[in-house]
C-alpha cells in the first residue's frame, strides 16, 4: 500500500494517507484507438473597442478585404483601419466518437498586435485536422475570463486579454470513426507503463473472463473479445470495472521553487549517517562620537565600530537504519531540525551515496 509524505516549504508537514484501495482498470488504462484529435483554424474577431490589430498587421487587413469580397463588397485596402478587428488562431479538441451536430469548446488566441480581444465576436472559422479536412466550424462571442482597462499611462488587467475561449463555440461537421477491436483483439494502453501493473491487469481480467488477456509489454494488455464480439461495448464496460492494485517504481519528487518534497510509501533506504548543522555570522556596525575635553586643542571626531560575531549551531549527527518506511526517514530528518530545502539536499546526497533506493525527479 502507499503512504504519501508531504513536506511543505514553510514547515515540515507529514501527510499520511490511508491505504489506497485497488483502482479500476478504467482509471489505469485507456482503450487503444479511443483518443482526441486536434483541430486548428484561422479566423477574425470583430467588435473590439479599439483594441484590435494595427495597420502593421497586413494579414488582418487582407482578411477583412477577402471577407467583404465574398459578400460582393469591394473595398480599398488603404481605407481599412483594423483597430476593431483582430486576427486569431482557433484551436479545439475533437473527442472520440464525436457526431455531426455535436458542439465542442474552442480556444482563441491573437496572432497580431491586438491589445485585447475582450468583448469580441469570432466570425465563422473552419477547423481542420492534421489531414487537412474540415471537421468543425467555429463562431461565437469570445470570453477572456477577465478584463483589461486603463488609459492615460495607467491601467489594470486581469488574466490574459489576448487569449480566450468560446464555450460550445464549434459545431462538428464530420464525425470521427473509431474501430474497436477490428481484428478481434482489444488493446488496453496503461496511462503509466509498468511491467508489474500490466501483468496484474492481465491476471485480473483472466480471473474474471478466463484466459483471454496477455500483457504484450509494460504499457499494453491485449484482450481477445469473447463470444464473437457482438456486445463489445458491454464487454469493455465490464473490463473497466475490474479492480487492480497498481504498482510503480519508487520515486521522490522535489519542487525547488516551492520547497515541496513528495515521496511514495515504497521508497526505501539503507543504513546511512546524516549530519545537519549551520554557521551563523553576524556583523554589527555602530557610530560613536569622540569629544575632546574643555579648553583642549582636540577636535570632535565621529568614529565607526564594527563588531563581528560568529555562532556555530550544534551539529546533529543521526543514523538512519535500514528501513522501508518513509515515515521513519522523515521523522528522523525532522528530529534533526532539517527544513524542506535541507531535505532536498540530504535526499540527493543519500542517493549519490547509494543509500536511497528511489528515483529523484525535479519539477
Amino acid at each position: 500500500m502507499r503512504t504519501i509524505i508531504c513536506l511543505v516549504a514553510a514547515a515540515l508537514t507529514l501527510c499520511f494517507s490511508f491505504p489506497l484501495e485497488a483502482a479500476r482498470i478504467k482509471d489505469l488504462a485507456k482503450v487503444e484507438g479511443v483518443r482526441d484529435n486536434q483541430l486548428l483554424g484561422y479566423g477574425v474577431v470583430v467588435g473590439l473597442n479599439g483594441t484590435g490589430d494595427s495597420t502593421k498587421s497586413d494579414y488582418t487587413i487582407m482578411s477583412i478585404v477577402n471577407m467583404m469580397r465574398n459578400f460582393g463588397i469591394t473595398v480599398n485596402v488603404n481605407d481599412i483601419k483594423p483597430k476593431n478587428v483582430a486576427a486569431v488562431i482557433v484551436t479545439a479538441k475533437l473527442p472520440a466518437f464525436a457526431k455531426p451536430g455535436d458542439t465542442i469548446d474552442i480556444n482563441v488566441a491573437s496572432v497580431g498586435d491586438a491589445k485585447s480581444i475582450q468583448g469580441g465576436v469570432l466570425l465563422q472559422s473552419p477547423l481542420q485536422a492534421a489531414n487537412g479536412d474540415v471537421y468543425a466550424v467555429a463562431q461565437g462571442p469570445v470570453s477572456i475570463g477577465g478584463y483589461s482597462a486603463g488609459g492615460g499611462g495607467g491601467g489594470q488587467q486581469k488574466n490574459h486579454p489576448t487569449a480566450g475561449m468560446v464555450s460550445n463555440g464549434a459545431i462538428v461537421e464530420r464525425g470521427t470513426s473509431t474501430a474497436l477491436a477490428s481484428d478481434g483483439v482489444l488493446r488496453l494502453s496503461l496511462n503509466k507503463p509498468d511491467f508489474t501493473t500490466a501483468d496484474r491487469v492481465a491476471n485480473r481480467i483472466n480471473a474474471v473472463w478466463g484466459g483471454i488477456a496477455m500483457a504484450s509489454d509494460a504499457g499494453t494488455v491485449s484482450v481477445s473479445i469473447p463470444g464473437g464480439g457482438h456486445d463489445i461495448v458491454g464487454f469493455i464496460a465490464s473490463i473497466e470495472e475490474i479492480s487492480v492494485d497498481p504498482d510503480q517504481a519508487a520515486k521522490v519528487v522535489l519542487n525547488e521553487r516551492t520547497g515541496t518534497v513528495v515521496m511514495g510509501g515504497n521508497v526505501g533506504i539503507s543504513e546511512v549517517a546524516v549530519s545537519q548543522g549551520g554557521l551563523t555570522v553576524t556583523i554589527t556596525k555602530s557610530t560613536e562620537v569622540s569629544q575632546p575635553g574643555p579648553f583642549t586643542p582636540g577636535q570632535t571626531v565621529v568614529t565607526g565600530n564594527t563588531e563581528t560575531n560568529v555562532q556555530e549551531e550544534k551539529v546533529n549527527l543521526i543514523v538512519l537504519p535500514t528501513s522501508t518506511k518513509v515515515s521513519d526517514v522523515v521523522t528522523a530528518l525532522n528530529a534533526a531540525g532539517a527544513t524542506p530545502r535541507d531535505i532536498m539536499t540530504i535526499l540527493q546526497a543519500m542517493q549519490s551515496a547509494g543509500a536511497l533506493h528511489a528515483v529523484i525527479e525535479m519539477i
